[in-house]
């Protein structure tokens, strides 16, 4: 993890939060409202991702263990997605995972690219408050979620509220050394051995599914 300098970091958040009015005789630039309350650490990483509807979880559970998965838990996550200009924004509050999280997706189905900035948060911290007075509540997603991992690549197993059941892959590249094209072969590589159909893929998140309803 690694501390950005003071450029790179309003440099991003002036790209995700919405303006100031210029009017303001005490202006300070969207990112320095924030920047001004913590020194922030981020991890920046570039993902390709799969998610797809499945009702068989019993059958991915298995695969994952023959080969090899590491199984981290279950996790009750509460993810609070925030109104902002660019990307999506949300707040995840788990018992395993918590993180402010910005990421830039493609919204198409299949293996779709992904950059992803993470923000390493403490349960019950004031960012929830924070965002929700400075941005607004888009909507709350609320879901039960098995994690595993096979090297760099990422599994989750989920039930969400009011959505039903879904599988995502996510191949990780976090230091650049992987590239686009692995990371899309190893996606594919679970996407077919897990045997899910093409009608299954999603191309867009659980916040989006849930705003359609």
């Amino acid at each position: 993890m690694q501390t950005p300098d003071k450029d790179n970091l309003n440099h991003h958040l002036n790209n995700i939060l919405p303006s100031t009015p210029s009017s303001s005789p005490h202006r300070l630039t969207r990112a320095s409202r924030f920047a001004s309350v913590w020194q922030i650490q981020y991890m920046g990483h570039l993902n390709v991702e799969i998610k797809a509807k499945s009702t068989n979880h019993e059958e991915i559970r298995k695969l994952l263990k023959s080969n090899g998965a590491d199984f981290k838990g279950i996790d009750h996550q509460i993810d609070t997605y925030f109104r902002v200009s660019s990307g999506r924004l949300k707040l995840r509050e788990g018992k395993i995972e918590n993180f402010l999280i910005h990421y830039a997706r493609e919204d198409t189905e299949g293996p779709k690219q992904s950059h992803v900035t993470l923000f390493k948060s403490e349960p019950e911290s004031s960012l929830k408050e924070i965002f929700t007075k400075a941005l607004g509540i888009l909507i709350t997603v609320d879901k039960q979620r098995e994690i595993y991992f096979i090297d760099n690549v990422k599994f989750h197993i989920d039930t969400v509220k009011d959505l039903g059941t879904f599988v995502e892959i996510e191949a990780i590249d976090k230091d650049g050394s992987i590239g686009k094209d692995k990371l899309t072969k190893q996606c594919q590589f679970f996407l077919d051995l897990f045997r899910i159909n093409s009608s299954a893929l999603i191309s867009v998140s659980y916040s989006d599914l849930l705003l359609n309803k």
